[in-house]
């Protein structure tokens, strides 16, 4: 169960070495989450990660998950809450993909929309008809801040999302009320480390800084959330920017 403010003991990551997804399972372990599953691709990148978190104290174990079989979802994460409650799922999975080589091979961009999209789809519904079951949890999706205009640079990839975050919205609407909430996170460019000038660039943050706010978030039980705070403001702008202006912006 949660503790009294709202943070979970139990966190399932779908994504397991995706680098928001463990800043934010580094920072729930240092306040109160005890059990930690990573769900992903079998590696020593998923076993690295779960050691990792071992050694902050947590009881990390990983479970074989592909975003890409769907037909399997509902039997490892079965296996999953058959262990125990989860209070938090964190849907982390996705690939940004190579938008000029996906542009001519549909085959790549095909995949891209599998990953990010159907993929959470069915991981996102076992995920939420299980919480439901027990009664309570969280959910927070990590949607990006490319889901509300998808740009010419990456318009594949923001269109997979864009999917993503309507999704995780309707989801949200469908389970309130059970006792089980959604948050959709939308995270502006996010970079490994903060480069010089990172304050002057208002689309860019950390895994760091996303994970703070999904703690910030989960707290105030908010329905969505931006990184930084100010795309709210920018992309609202650039969301009713006529396309003839939009596509020749620098972005």
């Amino acid at each position: 169960m949660k503790d009294a403010f709202g943070l979970p003991q139990s966190l399932l990551v779908l994504g397991g070495t995706s680098e928001i997804a463990l800043a934010t399972a580094r920072r729930l372990i240092a306040r109160r989450t005890r059990t930690v599953w990573l769900a992903g691709r079998p590696g020593a990148a998923l076993d690295q990660a779960a050691e990792k978190l071992r050694a902050l104290g947590a009881d990390a174990r990983t479970v074989a998950f592909d975003a890409l079989d769907p037909e399997s979802h509902e039997a490892v994460l079965g296996k999953v809450f058959a262990e125990g409650d989860i209070d938090l799922v964190l849907l982390a999975f996705g690939v940004h993909g190579d938008q000029a080589h996906d542009e001519r091979d549909p085959v790549r961009a095909v995949r891209v929309a599998q990953t990010n999209y159907t993929g959470a789809v069915s991981a996102g519904l076992v995920a939420a008809r299980a919480l439901q079951s027990q009664g309570h949890g969280s959910m927070v999706v990590l949607s990006s801040v490319s889901a509300e205009r998808a740009r010419r640079a990456d318009f594949i990839y923001g269109s997979s999302k864009a999917g993503l975050d309507a999704f995780a919205q309707g989801l949200g609407d469908a389970l309130h009320g059970t006792g089980v909430h959604v948050m959709v996170v939308r995270p502006g460019d996010v970079r490994a480390t903060a480069p010089a000038g990172l304050r002057e660039n208002a689309l860019a943050t950390t895994p760091e800084a996303v994970a703070a706010a999904i703690e910030l978030g989960l707290r105030r039980r908010s329905e969505t959330v931006w990184v930084p705070g100010a795309l709210r403001l920018v992309m609202s702008a650039l969301r009713h920017a006529p396309r003839s202006v939009f596509r020749r912006l620098p972005i």
